[in-house]
């Protein structure tokens, strides 16, 4: 590992990390093909919260959060601190001081692949954080490490100047390169899906709107009634 501190990488635009962020993981998820989320291990530290970001990238080694206060002082307004491990920790690399540093900062939220302690005291701030762990296990500050490099949370690949979206739903990531392409997908989703909602509230059904009652029969579906279903199975005894 190159111990290394890369300085103000290019980020995505933090409006369009925020517009994003609005939509949600799910629709944005969706929208870009299904791609880019991080899996049901990542769940957030207290529930309600909703963030759009762009990623500034720590990698540490386990149990050990130095460079997690290195790249305190490379974030900005507008940022997530994305922090990964070299192998794998469910110790609590994170907490309430940090939060109130990078809240200091203007940073949005933290996301992390290890764990995540003073949950009472982050939720009480409103201070956003994700992790695979809640984990009261303290840390050392004593192993070089990376910041503002590639890193890979959930088999997704994080890089600096990323979006990072989060919510109740878990988080997902968009690469800056696509996040035209995922203002314009996720809007255009949105737009159809409150088309559903609407139609749903009148009555209609997602079998009728979304043309699967024709299609049943491909899948071996077939109507029966009570009585006919009764009289078969007695028939079968």
């Amino acid at each position: 590992m190159r111990t290394v501190v890369v300085t103000d990488p290019p980020r995505a635009d933090a409006a369009d990390a925020e517009t994003l962020g609005g939509f949600g993981v799910a629709t944005v998820h969706e929208a870009l093909g299904r791609v880019g989320y991080l899996g049901p291990q990542f769940r957030p530290a207290w529930a309600g919260a909703r963030i759009g970001g762009t990623a500034v990238t720590v990698l540490c080694w386990p149990g050990d959060n130095l460079m997690i206060h290195v790249a305190v002082e490379q974030c900005r307004p507008g940022d997530v601190l994305v922090v990964a491990t070299a192998s794998p920790s469910s110790d609590g690399l994170f907490g309430e001081l940090f939060a109130t540093a990078l809240a200091h900062r203007g940073v949005r939220g933290v996301v992390l692949g290890s764990g995540v302690r003073d949950v009472a005291e982050l939720r009480e701030m409103g201070f956003p954080a994700w992790s695979t762990a809640v984990s009261a296990q303290g840390s050392v500050k004593a192993t070089a490490g990376a910041v503002n490099v590639p890193v890979v949370l959930g088999g997704q690949r994080i890089c600096p100047g990323d979006v990072v979206v989060a919510d109740d739903d878990g988080v997902m990531v968009v690469p800056r390169a696509d996040v035209p392409r995922a203002l314009t997908a996720s809007r255009a989703r949105a737009e159809k899906e409150e088309a559903t909602r609407e139609a749903f509230r009148r009555g209609e059904l997602g079998l009728d709107r979304y043309g699967l009652r024709d299609r049943l029969p491909a899948f071996g579906i077939e109507y029966v009634s009570h009585a006919d279903e009764h009289a078969e199975e007695a028939g079968e005894r």
